[in-house]
């Protein structure tokens, strides 16, 4: 096995998932290396990024509060949070048309993989199922990748 190219894509997926699996044929690795590289880094990213959302959110509200406080003490009006931006109507619109399911899969792919945790955490953090259908989700998107650039771009 190819170690170098294993951890290169692993640590590929941690950054962006959906373009870890298209250097796999170039580190001479096989299908079935590149998908499992690309899973491991993204499961792994996953993990962190989901049981940690919590602490993470905690320290935003914080340090956001924090920001807006010394704000106040100069004198100067805290701008406002915009509520309607394309990425919260894209998140919205895909929680509303796919559910669960559909965020659980899409949102790490098309986002990065913390955020994608951060926002499933943040809408489903109370359901049992819900990491296990991230990591579903990150096998099948690591495995239809890989077969996007086994099969059809090779």
């Amino acid at each position: 096995m190819n170690w170098t190219g294993f951890w290169t894509i692993f640590f590929l997926a941690i950054v962006k998932f959906s373009f870890s699996t298209i250097p796999g044929p170039h580190l001479g690795m096989t299908f079935f290396q590149t998908s499992l590289a690309a899973f491991a880094g993204g499961a792994t990213c996953a993990l962190v990024s989901y049981f940690a959302s919590d602490l993470i959110l905690l320290f935003l509200k914080k340090r956001t509060a924090r920001k807006q406080q010394q704000m106040l003490a100069n004198n100067k009006t805290p701008p406002k949070k915009k509520s309607f931006t394309r990425m919260n109507r894209f998140i919205i619109r895909i929680k509303m048309k796919f559910g669960q399911v559909g965020i659980c899969f899409y949102a790490p792919f098309f986002l990065s993989i913390p955020i994608g945790s951060l926002v499933i955490a943040k809408f489903y953090g109370n359901r049992w199922e819900t990491f296990p259908l991230i990591l579903l989700g990150l096998a099948v998107n690591a495995s239809l990748t890989s077969i996007l650039v086994y099969f059809v771009f090779n």
